[in-house]
């Protein structure tokens, strides 16, 4: 019998973990949902953020996933895998947590509205929690959609620190954009901050030395992506011309507002990917 299509979903937020319906996270709700729905086997994961009410959304700790430690600039930080189901859907969500970075959190702003000065380790620990995480499932991946910018130092992982890995040697990296910015610019150490075996200074000499905002970080990501989608109509324009000049495939959703016709283009532009 043929093995189903997989896709990893790496995800910054997704409704209802995250309260506000906002279009992004309505969407990320949905993509999973219609991919299944169309025979894909999936895995999503997002970050464990503070506010989210592990009570009232079920959330558990997955023992057997957890207890790894990820170095950060010398200072360790355990790696907690929760998951949670969306009954409705039928589908598993996956959460990144840490006790300093997310679980004491909220989301990328604290209560006065200001973005925390140490976003810059909580995505590097995202990225690497999830892959590490999806190597501890033994699971291979098609293809891998990347959404926010949380998720952005992902494809610079896979493709150069476990780019040899079985896991996703052919996995096909998609990022999606949308127009969610962070404004605080990462620390000039972020370069450093980021490497691990198989990153090399070559790799990252795009950003080094000086603060990471937005538009850096997210050439960083296109420069280790396969393919690109603009979930909405209106993205960060500079990047969307870098990413123009990487001739590769590009979709641009149409009809925003209706999530399931956005899945729906985003589904049948993955199969053009595999061809």
């Amino acid at each position: 019998m043929k093995e189903p299509k997989r896709i990893l979903f790496i995800s910054q937020e997704i409704f209802p973990y995250l309260a506000e319906e906002t279009p992004t996270r309505l969407l990320n709700r949905q993509i999973p949902e219609y991919f299944q729905g169309h025979g894909y086997e999936t895995r999503t994961f997002m970050p464990k953020f503070g506010e989210i009410n592990e009570r009232r959304n079920q959330l558990h700790e997955v023992i057997r996933l957890s207890g790894m430690n990820l170095i950060i600039e010398e200072s360790d930080h355990p790696l907690l895998i929760k998951v949670a189901s969306i009954q409705s859907a039928r589908i598993q969500i996956y959460f990144i947590d840490n006790d300093d970075l997310f679980h004491r959190r909220k989301g990328v702003r604290d209560e006065n509205g200001a973005e925390y000065a140490d976003n810059d380790d909580r995505v590097i620990f995202y990225a690497r929690g999830v892959i590490e995480t999806v190597k501890k499932l033994r699971w291979t991946p098609n293809i891998i959609l990347c959404s926010g910018w949380m998720s952005a130092l992902a494809p610079l992982y896979l493709k150069k620190a476990f780019g040899d890995e079985p896991f996703f040697a052919n996995s096909k990296i998609v990022l999606m954009l949308d127009n969610n910015e962070y404004e605080r610019p990462f620390s000039t150490r972020f370069a450093e901050k980021l490497r691990i075996d198989g990153i090399t200074s070559t790799d990252v000499r795009s950003i080094a030395g000086f603060p990471v905002g937005y538009e850096e970080l997210m050439r960083l990501a296109a420069d280790f992506s396969d393919a690109f989608v603009y979930a909405t109509p209106k993205v960060n324009q500079r990047v969307a011309n870098y990413i123009e000049t990487k001739s590769k495939p590009i979709l641009t959703c149409t009809d925003s507002e209706d999530h399931t016709e956005v899945s729906k283009q985003i589904w049948e532009f993955c199969q053009t990917l595999e061809e």
